[in-house]
């Protein structure tokens, strides 16, 4: 098949949806289909280029405000660079660009499009922007024959909200690389991930008053500052490390070591940090929200989101108790077994050519509304 993925932002820029472009991109490739991903233009790089990987990539035009990360993008000839591609199968990642909505929900060709967070996801102000944006995306995305959603809970959701069970599948992000089982071996629990909001990371700040260990904090975001002013309100200096961005052989490293991970999100659509801790075989204390008890399950410990409490008591839970511990890094690295990329992308692979056979039709799926 001839494929197009299509986002905002690829690498150098790098997050979830990208990590999982490439890592679909490579694989689709490398089984024989002709890939191209179409993105914005970054500074510095090419417009058109062929990686080593197979996939070619095609930066278009575009202007950038950078008062968020992401920052705001608008890119130009976006449809008609689409039509000349002319793919049997193209597929869609985003949902906050005006100019490739537009131009997507006017593109013809077979499309689909991949659900990677939560309907109104955020808090505050931001949670009230999302929906309202979701909203008024509705009608683009009522174009695509087919969505891929990244978790069940997503794709429960989508169904909650009217969109038919047919019209929606389920394909979680896969793991880029399996690595070694880590040993735990570390005097430190730890957490890793964009510091924002959603991650929930002032309740786990509040629950190390209880804590007499130590933390470790990787990651950078506009909370930086918020965390560094609780933890020295709270005098934890001692027992919290904020540890910044890390390159990557320390955060693999950091993850196998780890006695455990906490994850205290507030909305979490999949978990992809998820997994890539569970293939340490570490287990995680997590929060009970959206996507993530599908993804860790018997791999951690739940506990509310917002609950500094229950927090700091799972947290103490794992470190008194070093054979449940190790009890649930094997149910962990158990469960990561299923986000292998092997068993993945025949999924994606047999869900396009349905939407090229036309098996899968937003125009069949409009008339069993």
């Amino acid at each position: 098949m001839k494929i197009v993925d299509v986002n905002p932002f690829f690498y150098p820029f790098t997050g979830g949806i990208e990590h999982r472009m490439h890592d679909t991109s490579r694989l689709l490739a490398a089984k024989g289909h002709e890939v191209t991903v179409l993105t914005g233009r970054l500074p510095d790089t090419p417009e058109e280029e062929m990686t080593e990987f197979g996939y070619r990539i095609i930066r278009l035009r575009s202007k950038m405000l950078n008062i968020y990360n992401p920052p705001f993008i608008s890119s130009e000839n976006i449809l008609e660079t689409l039509n000349g591609i002319d793919a049997d199968v193209a597929n869609y990642n985003y949902r906050w660009a005006p100019s490739y909505n537009k131009d997507m929900k006017k593109y013809d060709g077979r499309k689909v499009f991949t659900y990677h967070n939560m309907w109104g996801e955020g808090i505050g102000i931001q949670a009230r922007f999302s929906a309202m944006n979701d909203r008024r995306f509705s009608s683009c995305l009522d174009t695509f024959d087919h969505i891929i959603a990244v978790s069940d809970h997503v794709r429960n959701d989508l169904i909650g909200r009217g969109y038919p069970p047919k019209y929606v599948t389920s394909v979680p992000t896969g793991l880029s690389r399996y690595p070694e089982m880590g040993k735990g071996d570390g005097e430190f629990i730890l957490s890793l991930g964009r510091l924002v909001k959603t991650k929930g990371l002032g309740f786990l700040v509040e629950a190390m008053r209880d804590v007499d260990f130590k933390l470790i904090i990787c990651g950078r975001g506009p909370e930086q500052k918020h965390l560094e002013r609780a933890v020295r309100r709270l005098g934890l200096e001692d027992r919290i490390e904020m540890r910044g961005w890390v390159e990557e052989s320390e955060k693999e490293r950091l993850m196998g070591s780890c006695r455990f991970f906490v994850m205290p999100s507030l909305f979490e659509s999949f978990g992809l940090a998820a997994t890539e801790l569970m293939a340490h075989g570490r287990p995680i204390v997590y929060s009970d929200v959206n996507g993530l008890p599908g993804t860790v399950g018997d791999g951690g410990i739940s506990v509310p989101p917002k609950d500094s409490a229950a927090l700091s008591q799972a947290i103490n839970m794992l470190i008194n108790d070093r054979s449940y511990t190790e009890e649930l890094g094997k149910n962990a690295a158990i469960r990561s077994q299923a986000y292998k990329w092997d068993g993945l992308i025949p999924k994606i692979e047999s869900l396009y050519r349905k939407v090229l056979s036309g098996e899968y039709s937003a125009e069949d799926i409009r008339r069993a509304y």
